[in-house]
């Protein structure tokens, strides 16, 4: 009789790892149970119920049902070898309602997980859940999605579910919910328009949610809402079924996916894109994790003394580089969009992924939908893998049709977020000025020393604030000390305008318009929620911020000089003007297209006592856009009276 154990512990994975002699870590194994079929994971019917399960290490492989998200197995069926480490089952019977796991023997340790390709699981993910998901669709349900003409039309608005309600004023009936971002016509104090209504009167097109995916329970326990919880949710458990803690009960496996197809229905309706924040870099335990359990070794990256790879800082890094690994990811991907209606993808730690991987999944979303957007963090980061396979900032160029961060432009901007003290463009740091001119010419090679990673604008996301690090506003805060608020408000200002008024993709952090603080709190990700909410109450008090975002973003929709689509146009158009220290100024020349404007000329001041600039001499040039009343034109010479913005045209 063979012992029975559980792997929950750190083990060394030796003779576990291999089939037949040949082990995981070796490139045949790839070559020789690799599985190119679309039937992993439950393919349901009322009459049957399919199961494949890819395991080539192990001996033997059981379905066990259950009648519900806890208790004893009900029935654990065996199941039959097939093809490169695929195992089948076919069950009769209409199994809707149960739950399911897979059993795995590899040697004599014996493993139970649930079906990494499970659409739908139970509360806190521990289970497969056996469902009808036609019968999760809403009863509107539509393919239909607002236009977009090309990525660098996009603004970005990134967002955490639970922080955009949870807050007491925030009118919003379905706190922390999926349905809380659907309710329409919600106001705060003073009668502000809030949740959605105050995102779609913004004019941004695309909202980004961070990871809603199911997570891990350690972050949030779905059996626990009533006590105090918050995560970001960058410990993925479960990669292609919705977290049940933003659903109006996680207890039925089908109503998590119903409320987010309905949240993601409404923002459509209102003209508004999704992004997905995906995390396909790490898992949230490298050992208790449902790919390590079921084929030990193979989905995550070793060091050469079989440790686990850990560039990621989670301890552990995705094996992306192989086949299956990869194939998981595409298919993820694939699932979300089609499933969802997802309109984009935002990959975390981008970087530690391949670039092979991340070309497949380019390739097939144009396949779907070439509008949908790819962006990630192409951080260059250490991990068992070589560089030069890695879809990092440094191999832009191999990475077409995908966004990347700008983290020199965030820097150049608002200061070294890694040095807390450190100042920048907009707090007065001279020397700083090329490098902020790389983020305005779309991070492309637009001169000798004008030039970052960018191929082409729609690689390049310029942006300076995030989920991440400390807000804009907080950073100000501690690397101005003795400055006015006024002042410091105005370089918030100059920030947010230099992102929506430079080439590439903008970006926004929710809360960025009213000027949003965590208190100093440098990373929230399991702060209090007080920590985290938006606070409708700052945005009723800084409606005046709020109105010179959505000028901007206008601003931007109107004049496609902002949005030149190849690097050709923008070194073409784009001409930076001389002017004095502490400001830049560029002029958008002769641009083609539906512009109204056939000159532009944007002066960005960060001195405070002003500036004087000379105008090109192009014709009679008019005052569009002023982020101070004291902006003076007189003839060709341009006076502004403390730090800001100011844009001129002539029509």
């Amino acid at each position: 009789m063979s012992v029975q154990r559980e792997m929950k512990e750190p083990v060394h994975y030796g003779d576990l790892a291999s089939t037949n002699g040949i082990s995981v870590f070796d490139h045949e194994f790839d070559d020789l149970f690799s599985y190119d079929g679309t039937d992993l994971g439950l393919t349901y019917r009322p009459g049957y119920s399919e199961f494949c399960l890819w395991a080539p290490t192990s001996q033997e492989a059981e379905l066990v049902l259950y009648d519900s998200w806890q208790g004893e197995a009900a029935q654990r069926l065996p199941m039959n070898r097939e093809v490169r480490g695929t195992w089948r089952l076919t069950v009769k019977g209409d199994l809707a309602g149960k739950f399911y796991t897979y059993r795995v023997r590899i040697e004599e340790q014996w493993n139970e997980a649930a079906d990494p390709y499970a659409r739908a699981v139970g509360i806190n993910g521990d289970r497969g859940a056996i469902l009808d998901m036609e019968k999760t669709n809403p009863q509107r349900w539509t393919t239909d999605k607002p236009p977009l003409g090309d990525p660098v039309d996009a603004v970005i608005y990134e967002l955490h579910l639970r922080d955009l309600s949870i807050h007491p004023q925030s009118g919003i009936v379905h706190k922390g919910q999926y349905l809380g971002l659907a309710e329409e016509g919600t106001r705060g104090p003073g009668g502000i328009p809030t949740g959605l209504d105050h995102i779609a009167d913004l004019g941004v097109t695309h909202v980004q949610l961070l990871p809603v995916n199911d997570y891990s329970t350690e972050s949030v326990d779905e059996t626990r809402l009533d006590q105090p919880h918050y995560n970001w949710g960058y410990d993925p458990k479960n990669y292609n079924t919705p977290e049940g803690s933003y659903a109006t009960d996680p207890y039925v496996p089908g109503l998590r996916i119903k409320e987010l197809k309905t949240m993601i229905q409404s923002l459509h309706d209102r003209g508004l894109r999704v992004i997905m924040d995906v995390v396909y870099n790490h898992v949230y335990d490298g050992y208790r994790a449902n790919l390590s359990k079921l084929v030990p070794g193979y989905y995550l990256r070793h060091r050469p003394d079989g440790s686990l790879s850990n560039g990621s800082g989670c301890g552990n890094d995705v094996a992306t580089e192989r086949v299956m690994m990869t194939r998981f990811i595409v298919e993820s991907v694939l699932y979300w969009a089609k499933e969802y209606h997802i309109d984009g993808f935002r990959f975390d730690l981008m970087g530690l992924i391949d670039i092979g991987t991340m070309n497949e999944i380019r390739r097939r979303l144009d396949e779907l939908d070439p509008t949908l957007l790819m962006i990630g963090e192409g951080w260059v980061m250490d991990t068992e893998l070589p560089a030069e396979q890695l879809a990092s900032l440094d191999n832009a160029g191999l990475l077409p049709g995908i966004g990347h961060f700008n983290d020199g432009f965030r820097d150049a901007v608002k200061g070294n977020i890694f040095g807390h003290e450190l100042t920048g463009f907009i707090s007065g740091q001279s020397g700083l000025e090329l490098a902020v001119k790389r983020g305005i010419a779309g991070g492309i090679a637009y001169s000798r020393e004008i030039r970052q990673f960018a191929d082409e604008p729609q690689q390049n996301v310029n942006f300076v604030e995030c989920h991440d690090n400390h807000t804009l506003w907080d950073k100000i805060m501690l690397s101005t000390e003795g400055e006015s608020n006024q002042n410091r408000r105005a370089m918030h200002r100059l920030a947010s305008a230099l992102v929506l008024t430079s080439q590439g993709i903008p970006f926004l952090h929710a809360g960025q318009e009213f000027i949003r603080t965590k208190d100093g709190v440098e990373n929230s990700f399991k702060s209090p929620v007080e920590i985290n909410w938006l606070d409708w109450e700052r945005c009723a008090a800084h409606q005046g911020d709020v109105a010179y975002i959505k000028q901007l973003i206008a601003l931007r929709k109107a004049h496609p000089a902002f949005r030149l689509r190849s690097a050709e146009a923008i070194r073409k158009h784009l001409v930076f003007e001389k002017s004095p220290a502490g400001t830049l100024a560029y002029t958008l020349r002769h641009h083609a297209g539906d512009d109204a404007a056939q000159h532009l000329f944007v002066l960005y001041n960060s001195n405070p006592q002003g500036a004087v600039v000379d105008l090109p001499l192009l014709g009679k040039w008019s005052l569009l856009i002023g982020d101070k009343p004291a902006a003076k034109l007189t003839g060709s010479r341009l006076a502004v009276d403390g730090i800001g913005m100011a844009i001129l045209a002539i029509q």
